[in-house]
């Protein structure tokens, strides 16, 4: 009896153990990986005050001040929240813009508080890519039964490519592209690599006339 019991004990320890160490085994058997970059915006906002030519100096200043302050860069998003819909005002915030590399995007988002009459939110949203979870060194386990793919599997390429992206909101729905000027930029290319084939060929051509 005595020696039934510790058999019985022994393998209920190493049963233990085993399934212990099963919480490190990988589990996904696919090829996509677990952790993928996670897209977050923030909108900052700034009620500048309108007239009926738009905005004034000193207003175009401390809008010009405050993109200065945001360090605008290719990525964010400007809109314009205006009650009165005002070309004039639109036009104004559009130059402070321009001076600055960036463009007014149609529509706005959502912002707190009520804008009166008389003023306009500016909102520039800012998106960050991210990657949580990784590093992930959970793989405790050499035993793999699911022949699945690691934990941290694809946490460097997706982490490098959140860190390297130019604009993050890609990640979403990628960049639309003007077909125009697609058809522009690659037959500018065919075009510079047929004149270099034809100013080799004449080279050619005239090194072996003058060899005879």
């Amino acid at each position: 009896m005595r020696n039934s019991k510790a058999v019985s004990g022994a393998l209920a320890l190493s049963l233990a153990l085993a399934l212990s160490g099963c919480g490190g085994m990988a589990s996904n058997r696919s090829l996509e990986s677990v952790h993928q970059p996670v897209v977050e915006k923030t909108n900052f906002v700034l009620d500048v005050t309108t007239g009926p030519g738009g905005l004034s100096v000193p207003e175009q200043k401390r809008l010009a001040g405050w993109f200065d302050a945001m360090n605008l860069h290719y990525g964010d998003r400007i809109y314009i929240d205006d009650p009165l819909a005002s070309p004039a005002t639109r036009a104004a915030i559009e130059a402070v813009a321009g001076k600055h590399g960036m463009l007014l995007s149609d529509g706005a988002p959502v912002t707190q508080g009520y804008v009166n009459a008389g003023t306009a939110r500016v909102v520039v949203v800012r998106a960050t890519a991210t990657v949580p979870g990784c590093p992930d060194w959970r793989d405790n386990s050499d035993t793999n039964f699911a022949n699945a793919t690691s934990h941290g599997y694809g946490c460097a390429v997706n982490s490098n490519l959140a860190a390297m992206i130019a604009d993050p909101q890609h990640l979403i729905h990628g960049d639309k592209g003007n077909g125009e000027t697609t058809i522009i930029t690659s037959n500018r290319a065919v075009d510079a690599w047929r004149e270099m084939g034809a100013k080799a060929g004449v080279a050619t051509k005239g090194s072996a006339g003058g060899s005879n």
